[in-house]
């Protein structure tokens, strides 16, 4: 993005670190009423408790999204061990499981590379993937669960970075279309317990990283016409 002088309603790319919390949804909303633009969306949902770099593209940059979403995702995050729920992170209600006793580090890591390479995931029913016309968590929140096919996704990395028992910190480098909270729900079963992501933040899309997004707040205060044209008008 051009941080001098932006033209949002040709096209810019713009890198946006989402609070948790917040939907993809309402991030884009926010921006749109910042700059004025109708023509804005987002190259790759986060869920709504997660953080991270969210790719917003304005005018017509909004026919690249595609290329944006086919990149690589890069996530940090905790894994808690001895829990699970619905939703396979923390929006649902939490249950306790056992963890059986001869768990060492050495099993985590070597679990762990289970889930490197090419696997296949089954989306979970707290999802935006459609179901004969329906998404899932429309399914999910009636307490209903439907089929679903499973799905082809790429780990290229996946490296435990600290173990607290029952927190496990990781580092996920994925293709597109990867559930996280999949791999922590079955990670948990490859040790003979459950598990349900507590933390997750995407820290890069490709070769831009969160480091260089701003917040929502940020933006606006830097990029929002109103504002900009109130001053203006002081200032005359």
């Amino acid at each position: 993005m051009n941080q001098t002088h932006p033209d949002f309603q040709s096209g810019e790319v713009i890198l946006i670190d989402k609070p948790a919390f917040w939907s993809s949804f309402k991030v884009v909303h926010k921006i749109r009423q910042a700059i004025g633009v109708k023509k804005v969306g987002h190259a790759g949902t986060l869920d709504p408790f997660a953080t991270g770099l969210l790719i917003l593209c304005t005018g017509n940059k909004t026919k690249e999204i595609t290329k944006y979403q086919e990149l690589k995702k890069t996530y940090s995050g905790i894994i808690t061990l001895g829990k699970y729920s619905d939703s396979m992170d923390t929006e649902t209600e939490i249950k306790d499981f056992p963890i059986p006793q001869n768990l060492n580090e050495e099993l985590i890591i070597r679990s762990s590379k289970l889930f490197i390479g090419e696997i296949e995931q089954i989306p979970p029913m707290y999802s935006a993937v459609k179901k004969d016309g329906k998404s899932l968590y429309a399914y999910a929140r009636k307490g209903k669960t439907v089929e679903r096919e499973p799905r082809k996704v790429t780990v290229y990395r996946f490296d435990i970075e600290k173990i607290s028992f029952p927190e496990i910190y990781f580092t996920i480098e994925c293709s597109k279309g990867t559930y996280i909270r999949a791999i922590a729900d079955d990670f948990g079963k490859s040790l003979g317990t459950r598990a349900l992501l507590t933390s997750l933040r995407r820290i890069a899309i490709g070769e831009y990283n969160v480091g260089d997004a701003l917040t929502v707040n940020e933006f606006i205060e830097k990029f929002d016409l109103t504002k900009n044209i109130q001053r203006q008008i002081i200032n005359c």
